[in-house]
């Protein structure tokens, strides 16, 4: 599988397996263990994770499978993100320099690892000090724990303004991205990510599913012409159409996929043999829109 280079010395699958939702697929640690091994058969190496995830337990289900054959490590990158309290009477975000370092070692363990390739700041935080976060990074940086660090659903102006206080280059965006959500394409969100040479990765590339049931105008016209392009391209359904959608961008994109089925982790992989014309693209881009480009 192709590789996207973040850094002189990370890159990752093209396309990323998602753990947000592993509590609720009640493996065994031997059926989670499959899973990653079967991902890995497919070329994908990245898995991201939270330290909120399942309610503050998926990371810890992650790590007593890989513990079933810890060499496999060494063959992966391991993304987390913190930031978000849950544990307290009022969900709140916490980016001080001692939450940060306390919430990286604890994933550190959950993941029964001794560095994490990727740290995320998951939500921007109207209440951050930046000094306070490039305290925590430099930090995490330098006893070896953390790689590299990145943000997730950061807004250009929230990216500039911690990238500003940063020793260390942010690798990554991660946002929402999809066909039928717009919203990082049109507010220049993703036109920072080009600007600075930062591949974004993008979770929800398929809508969270809503667009294969949806009854609003604007999924069944979506869903009519990505139908139509399926065929057009010999795509084995719409999934396949959305993931090609997103990987045909000149953004480098990097789709998440957050399925505990093997086979709808494969219409991801096998989007990466799709090509969709300029015209396909735009076509697709005006059925979510419901209206021409001007």
């Amino acid at each position: 599988m192709e590789k996207i280079q973040l850094a002189e010395d990370l890159s990752f699958s093209r396309i990323i397996h998602g753990l947000w939702r592993l509590a609720d697929w009640n493996q065994s640690s031997g059926e989670t263990f499959k899973l990653i091994k079967d991902c890995m058969d497919l070329g994908l190496t990245t898995f991201d994770h939270a330290d909120i995830y399942g309610g503050y337990t998926c990371e810890a289900l992650f790590g007593k499978a890989l513990a079933l054959e810890p060499s496999l490590r060494e063959q992966m990158e391991l993304v987390t993100k913190c930031g978000i309290n849950l544990k307290s009477d009022v969900k709140h975000y916490n980016t001080s320099r001692d939450y940060i370092v306390k919430q990286a070692e604890q994933s550190l363990q959950n993941l029964q690892t001794d560095y994490i390739d990727l740290l995320l700041i998951h939500r921007p935080d109207p209440f951050m000090d930046p000094e306070a976060v490039a305290e925590a990074f430099t930090a995490l940086k330098k006893s070896g724990k953390v790689r590299h660090f990145g943000v997730s659903n950061f807004k250009s102006s929230q990216f500039r303004m911690l990238q500003s206080y940063l020793e260390m280059p942010l690798v990554t965006n991660q946002i929402e991205l999809s066909a039928y959500q717009l919203e990082n394409v049109e507010d220049g969100t993703l036109d920072l990510c080009q600007e600075m040479r930062i591949p974004p990765m993008a979770w929800s590339p398929l809508a969270g599913g809503s667009i294969f049931q949806a009854e609003g105008d604007k999924a069944v016209r979506l869903r009519e012409v990505l139908e139509e392009t399926a065929q057009q391209i010999g795509a084995g359904g719409i999934d396949e159409v959305l993931y090609a959608w997103l990987l045909v961008h000149p953004a480098r994109i990097m789709p998440i996929t957050g399925s505990g089925k093997i086979e709808r982790v494969k219409a991801a992989v096998n989007a990466l043999d799709l090509t969709l014309s300029r015209e396909q693209w735009f076509k697709i881009l005006e059925a979510s829109r419901g209206h021409e480009v001007a």
